[in-house]
């Protein structure tokens, strides 16, 4: 089965051991995508809504480039380094997604990383 490795410079750039997505089997994986800023690769500065959202136009942009979008979607899991941040998260995320949204699952950050509260990782169609 084929696979491409999906890049775009308008999304934060991976770190080397991983790719931003994977596009197989009519699908694109996107990796844990953090919410650093393209053109700088700094977190993005507030609380775990606003990560979200970097986070999610980060997805879009390597969802995007690999001829997908955020309303193909069909699966999500987010990360957050702290539970408490949870409800920030969903009312962010009820703004990229108002209706149909995709399956998603949660998990806790294994790891701290300073200033990380979110990633998310998504699966769409191709």
């Amino acid at each position: 089965m084929p696979r491409d490795i999906v890049y775009t410079l308008k999304a934060a750039k991976p770190p080397p051991t991983y790719s931003q997505a994977v596009k197989a089997a009519g699908l694109v994986f996107v990796s844990g995508t953090a919410p650093a800023d393209p053109a700088t690769g700094e977190l993005v500065e507030g609380d775990a809504g606003a990560q979200t959202a970097q986070c999610l136009r980060n997805i879009q942009a390597i969802l995007e480039a690999a001829g997908s979008s955020l309303d193909k979607a069909v699966s999500a899991t987010v990360i957050l380094a702290d539970e408490e941040d949870f409800a920030a998260v969903n009312a962010e995320w009820l703004r990229w997604f108002p209706s149909d949204p995709p399956a998603r699952q949660g998990a806790k950050l294994p790891v701290r990383i300073p200033g990380l509260k979110v990633s998310i990782a998504m699966i769409a169609e191709a």
